[in-house]
């Protein structure tokens, strides 16, 4: 019976054709002509396409770099404007609201003097008043007075004379 694994070079002769020394020579020619066609196909057609292919990128690469460097350019300028703006704007709302303060400052002393007038004016009127209620009431008191000096003196049985009471009734009052 025969064996059942067979070897390589009994089943199909003398193996894989690539390693059989006797084709090398044929193998190594066409392995040179196939090489020569793609490096002629790469270097005639494809790596041309692939050249302009990169040489755009890298121009559609430069010019974008060149455009965000203006754009940076243009935002570093219209930050500067900006806070030149802002700067401006502050500097012209401390003026307003200098001014502002000092509007308030001028009109609040106006209505200062003008109520101090009108205390003053009302303390005057007021200093008349009493001046007027105290000689008002002093000769109130004088009249009182005398009237009851006259009445005291009447009920103690003396004679009453309206210039010696009068008299009395003033010394006493001025002290």
């Amino acid at each position: 019976m025969a064996d059942p694994v067979e070897t390589g070079a009994e089943a199909g002769g003398a193996g894989m054709p690539q390693l059989d020394f006797s084709t090398f020579p044929n193998q190594i020619f066409w392995l040179l002509v196939t090489l020569i066609v793609i490096y002629l196909i790469l270097s005639r057609v494809a790596l041309p396409r692939i050249g302009a292919v990169l040489a755009e990128r890298s121009g559609t690469i430069t010019n974008d770099i060149g455009a965000a460097e203006e754009l940076k350019m243009r935002a570093i300028r219209a930050e500067a404007a900006y806070d030149k703006a802002l700067a401006d704007a502050r500097s012209e709302a401390g003026k307003i609201v200098a001014q502002a303060k000092s509007d308030i400052q001028a009109e609040l002393d106006v209505q200062i003097q003008k109520a101090d007038a009108e205390i003053a004016a009302q303390t005057a009127e007021s200093a008349k008043a009493i001046a007027d209620i105290q000689a008002g009431a002093t000769d109130a008191i004088k009249v009182v007075a005398k009237d009851t000096a006259k009445e005291i003196i009447a009920a103690f049985g003396g004679k009453v004379d309206a210039k010696t009471v009068t008299a009395a009734v003033t010394a006493r009052m001025k002290g």
